[in-house]
């Protein structure tokens, strides 16, 4: 049996071809963002990210909302407090509006998204892909966790109304343990930056597809991303997903959708604009209306040419482009030439680059390294392991390639 989905993402076939995000007045946090203050800038940026991922499904968030970020990043409550007090404002509201159950939906899912942001607590398999929906959707739907028991379509306004092929509800978390776990084997050695970046799209290009929830499944395949990309070495601005996340939703269903008899192919030159932009710092323009499966007549096909040479040439010069990922460190790219494809004790990372004082080592080597994203831990969760090791991470081993290139 398939259930044709009536929630709030079918609306986008009524919003016309403007971007969405243009619609969406939200909070400017960026007095924060510049903040000299960290915490600050951390909730204030986790923020941003939460109340602008409500864009997908066409919600946005209430001004009562926008003052309780305001206590939190500010210090004033913890974030807890600040979801106790969003919770709260609604049971005892006494007058209502009509579009209250929306606000009330968005207020919540922003505030467990910005306690989700926050932590840095993550688990890669499918039951960790489920434990973010909970957290996300947690005392707003009732199947928070819980993957869907039937088939799905949706009318989708950047296909012209036609839907994306999603899983099969009895193969769900499968799909999900196969994913992960290819991509738990995929071997980032000797890959550019640019087909870093490819590959990384396609994966979550895949967990979306397979749509494993009821409802809110954009929102956590970008939480899920978010966080993987963390893992994995990237420490990248996401104010993409406040400010495009519209645009990432129709870059993964474009990205998805395959039409024979129209002759429409899956393409991902969308999607990969999008990751290009958060990982590399490119400026790629991200406009929704160029996704339609009949795009607009003022997108020539010379633009659409050069579009995709410039997305499948990647970047290989490591100093004169914006979008080198070398550490300006010197330090630290002795430290990666070093480790390479290896994986080394300090002592034996030490002895590489041939320093003795290992606290200077420690300072200026390893520290930097690990906070900006080019070693991880072999035992992360046991820091003082006996068997310690450290290794490049994805950002790390494409910088090595970078620099060898």
């Amino acid at each position: 049996m398939i259930i044709f989905a009536a929630n709030r993402e079918d609306r986008a076939l009524n919003l016309g071809i403007k971007d969405m995000n243009e619609e969406q007045p939200y909070i400017n946090f960026d007095e924060y963002i510049r903040a000299s203050e960290p915490h600050k800038r951390e909730r204030a940026e986790a923020w941003r990210v939460a109340i602008g991922l409500q864009a997908v499904d066409g919600l946005q968030v209430s001004e009562y909302l926008k003052q309780t970020a305001r206590q939190h990043i500010e210090g004033e409550i913890t974030i807890d407090e600040a979801r106790e007090q969003i919770k709260q404002y609604y049971i005892s509201k006494t007058k209502h509006d009509d579009n209250d159950d929306e606000k009330e939906e968005a207020d919540r899912v922003s505030g467990n998204i910005a306690k989700l942001i926050s932590s840095p607590s993550f688990t890669f398999n499918a039951a960790g892909v489920m434990a973010i929906h909970r957290a996300i959707f947690e005392g707003v739907f009732k199947h928070a966790g819980t993957l869907r028991t039937y088939d799905i379509t949706k009318k989708e306004w950047v296909l012209q109304g036609d839907t994306v092929t999603y899983g099969r509800w009895q193969d769900l978390r499968m799909a999900l343990e196969y994913d992960i776990e290819q991509e738990k084997q995929f071997d980032y050695r000797g890959l550019s930056m640019g087909e870093v970046v490819e590959h990384i799209a396609k994966f979550i290009s895949g967990i979306w597809q397979t749509h494993p929830f009821c409802e809110g499944n954009t929102r956590t395949t970008a939480i899920f991303a978010i966080k993987y990309l963390k893992s994995i070495g990237f420490e990248c601005n996401n104010d993409l997903f406040e400010l495009h996340s519209w645009y990432f939703r129709n870059a993964l269903v474009r990205a998805n959708y395959r039409n024979v008899a129209k002759g429409i192919s899956q393409d991902y030159s969308f999607l990969n604009k999008f990751f290009r932009n958060l990982l590399m710092g490119e400026n790629h323009e991200l406009k929704n209306r160029y996704m339609l499966v009949s795009a607009p007549a003022e997108r020539t096909s010379t633009e659409q040419v050069e579009d995709k040479h410039r997305i499948n040439t990647p970047t290989s010069t490591p100093t004169s482009t914006p979008t080198s990922i070398i550490p300006e460190s010197e330090n630290v790219k002795r430290l990666i030439g070093a480790v390479a494809e290896q994986q080394l004790s300090v002592k034996e990372m030490m002895a590489a680059i041939g320093l003795k004082d290992r606290p200077n080592f420690i300072e200026y080597s390893l520290s930097p390294a690990i906070k900006n994203g080019y070693v991880r831990l072999l035992y992360p969760d046991s820091p003082r392991h006996p068997r310690q090791k450290y290794l490049l991470t994805v950002k790390g081993l494409a910088a090595y390639k970078e620099m060898k290139g």
